[in-house]
């Protein structure tokens, strides 16, 4: 019986997968990154880490308005045929309540789903999870739609959840 390398386990592991890749990216940032720099590596990670085809990575203000809003995979000019960013409304909403992570295999399917936005790309899969500073929920990292077209996986959102509390600690201390 063969014992697995350390190289090999942590290759596995998705935290050490997700803060590997963090720590190399936001290395390859100018000394005096911005925090929207910072957010938008988290956004980039979180699409190519767990091979979704769309992420996004919105930041609330208090009354739970959309101020910040990063991409990955959607188009420039899809971004700009809609008139605001999503809001975070109908499934993807427990997380801005309860900030307990989501998981849907078909989000068109949930309850609370009533149809996307004009100019929206449609999706299919979906998880997400809450980024909170001091304390509340203050947005949410979201990713849709694997390339693959399976469900996303117990390891996506942990790849999630961990790229989500750097995206936590950028709100905290460098966006309020």
């Amino acid at each position: 019986m063969s014992i697995p390398s350390l190289d090999h386990l942590i290759h596995r592991d998705p935290e050490r997968l997700a803060l590997r890749a963090l720590a190399r990216r936001l290395a390859k940032l100018p000394p005096r990154r911005t925090p929207d720099m910072a957010l938008q590596v988290v956004t980039d990670l979180s699409k190519e880490l767990t091979r979704a085809r769309y992420a996004a990575l919105a930041v609330t203000d208090r009354q739970d308005r959309t101020e910040g809003f990063y991409t990955a995979g959607v188009e420039q000019a899809a971004m700009e045929r809609l008139r605001t960013p999503p809001q975070g409304h109908g499934p993807l909403g427990s997380l801005r309540y309860d900030g307990k992570p989501v998981r849907f295999d078909d989000v068109r399917q949930h309850a609370k789903a009533f149809g996307f936005p004009p100019a929206h790309p449609e999706m299919q899969h979906l998880c997400g999870v809450a980024i909170w500073a001091r304390g509340e929920v203050r947005g949410a990292l979201y990713i849709a739609d694997r390339t693959d077209g399976k469900p996303f996986t117990e390891a996506d959102e942990e790849i999630l959840t961990t790229l989500a509390a750097h995206a936590s600690h950028v709100v905290e201390t460098e966006w309020y």
